[in-house]
């Protein structure tokens, strides 16, 4: 008897396995949501803080949603999806970082719903996409203008995004001053602000309060006096140098014996004419002021030409690091110079004062009333706090705050806040379910469900009951109240636009599409395979 042949599989056996891309999406769904529910209790004014341990031990307490996510061990490729969504928000608006992924993740719930119903899911993903679009034209309607002039208003929209911070009992110092910050740098057609011309400094000592700005440029480093040089200048003429003021050395391999004391004084005696030649030149150039660049190859700066500028009476700061060029460069005016030779008075930047200020136990190095042409505005705000945990906490929170009037300068637009927008998109959006036809109808009345995710959230966060909030709120809102909202002063709903509750138009509309986008993503993938 023949062996039985083994039964052919047919040349379509690959399309045969359907459950499989319906089983990969759920992984992927329930993944991204279980990021997103890490990350739920920390929305809002009563949001909780979450403590993260880095891989090199490092503590860090936040409850700002891009950097918990940044720091989170996160390895399904789904799930970081959340991760770049929450950074994309932190750079498109800087605030909302946390809402943008627990509205994905609200609204990935909503397309399981959906494609349990048989919905294919491209179908849901671009009818999200149409629904986001008309969320965002709702909280546009809503919206109130303003103008840059009105600082009051800039100050209460600051004080909104750090309501939700470890500092926030600090806000009324913590918001004029970065509105004042912005309003500042702002560009002359007053429409963008670059960040990089604020530059925040930590400085461990005294406490949030002692936080300053200053108009100009701040430095860590110490004015080197051990010569007996200047701390103060006024008139300063600023010269940044990148090379060394101290004698050369031989290479590492080669060395110099020296057998006769004559040459070894000829060697010092040269030594001084080298040094003494380089300061002349300096201050031939008229500069007063010294900075110089940290050097890993030799001494900066020795201390014989220290002794020279000190006689010179030149004033002289070491060390500055590489990552602080630019921002000297843009601040002051003056140019890097590479070498003595180079050294001419074009090159200089110049200010009117230059002082180190000893302020809570340590010392820092002010440039103010910098003058020279060509230079862009900067803002230098030093940050204070006890220990390390509190002043990155406060950096980060005065960043957040920074980003929200620049928001505004972009989008010169604000909306109510605590669940407002997202209850009156809820509400417009599910009667114009009820006029569509067809799968639409579905797609958007999950979708505006999916909105509630937000009031909810912040009514669980702060201890209210959250079915008898939202309801009441969805109730407020039907009668015509579009700027009902939660407020956690009030515990309870209230016109949170009087209650001076705002944030930018541009963090809500930027949030709601960036989910739709992601949602859409997770959902057009329908098969994980892994490269060699």
């Amino acid at each position: 008897m023949a062996p039985a042949k083994p039964a052919q599989l047919p040349l379509n056996a690959t399309f045969r396995d359907k459950d499989k891309p319906q089983e990969v999406r759920r992984a992927n769904i329930l993944a991204a949501r279980a990021v997103s529910d890490a990350i739920r209790t920390s929305l809002g004014p009563k949001g909780m803080d979450k403590m993260i341990k880095t891989k090199n031990g490092e503590v860090i307490i936040s409850n700002d949603g891009a950097t918990i996510l940044k720091h989170m061990a996160i390895l399904h490729p789904a799930a970081r999806m959340l991760v770049d969504v929450s950074a994309a928000q932190d750079v498109e608006a800087g605030d909302g970082t946390t809402s943008v992924a627990i509205l994905t993740g609200s609204f990935l719930g909503a397309a399981e719903k959906l494609l349990n119903m048989g919905i294919h899911p491209n179908l849901i993903g671009e009818s999200f996409q149409r629904a986001a679009q008309r969320a965002c034209e709702v909280f546009l309607e809503m919206s109130h203008k303003v103008s840059l002039s009105d600082r009051e208003v800039l100050i209460k929209a600051a004080t909104t995004s750090l309501s939700s911070k470890i500092v926030s009992q600090h806000s009324q110092l913590l918001s004029p001053l970065s509105v004042d910050a912005v309003l500042r740098v702002v560009n002359e057609s007053q429409n963008n602000v670059d960040l990089n011309d604020i530059r925040l400094i930590k400085k461990v000592g005294g406490t949030i309060e002692d936080t300053e700005m200053v108009d100009g440029v701040v430095l860590t480093q110490n004015v080197l006096k051990s010569a007996g040089g200047p701390t103060r200048v006024e008139k300063a003429r600023i010269g940044f140098i990148q090379f060394q003021l101290s004698p050369p050395k031989p290479d590492m391999e080669n060395n110099v014996v020296v057998s006769d004391y004559r040459q070894m004084d000829k060697i010092l005696k040269e030594e001084r004419a080298y040094l003494l030649n380089m300061c002349k030149k300096i201050k031939k150039a008229r500069c007063n002021v010294l900075l110089i660049q940290k050097s890993i190859l030799r001494d900066a700066v020795s201390d014989l030409a220290l002794h020279f500028l000190a006689k010179l009476n030149i004033l002289v700061v070491k060390d500055i690091d590489r990552d602080e060029v630019e921002f000297l460069t843009k601040a002051t005016g003056c140019k890097p110079i590479a070498d003595i030779d180079n050294f001419t008075e074009d090159r200089l930047g110049s200010a009117d004062l230059i002082e180190e200020i000893e302020s809570s136990g340590s010392k820092i190095v002010k440039i103010q009333g910098i003058s020279s042409r060509g230079t862009k505005p900067t803002v230098s705000i030093v940050v204070r706090g006890a220990n390390t945990l509190v002043l990155d906490e406060a950096e980060r929170s005065i960043h957040d705050a920074l980003c929200v009037i620049r928001c505004l300068v972009k989008e010169k637009a604000l909306i109510a806040g605590g669940g407002a927008p997202e209850v009156e998109a809820l509400r417009v959006l599910s009667k114009e379910a009820n006029r569509l036809e067809g799968i639409e109808h579905f797609v958007f009345k999950e979708f505006a469900e999916a909105l509630e995710v937000i009031p909810t959230t912040l009514a669980e966060n702060a201890g209210l009951n959250p079915i008898q909030v939202v309801t009441d709120l969805r109730n407020r809102h039907e009668m015509g109240e579009k700027n009902a909202g939660i407020s956690v002063r009030r515990s309870g709903a209230t016109n949170t636009f009087a209650e001076n509750v705002l944030q930018p138009t541009l963090v809500s509309t930027s949030a709601i599409t960036l989910a739709a986008e992601t949602v859409k993503s997770i959902l057009r993938i329908d098969d994980i395979t892994f490269s060699r």
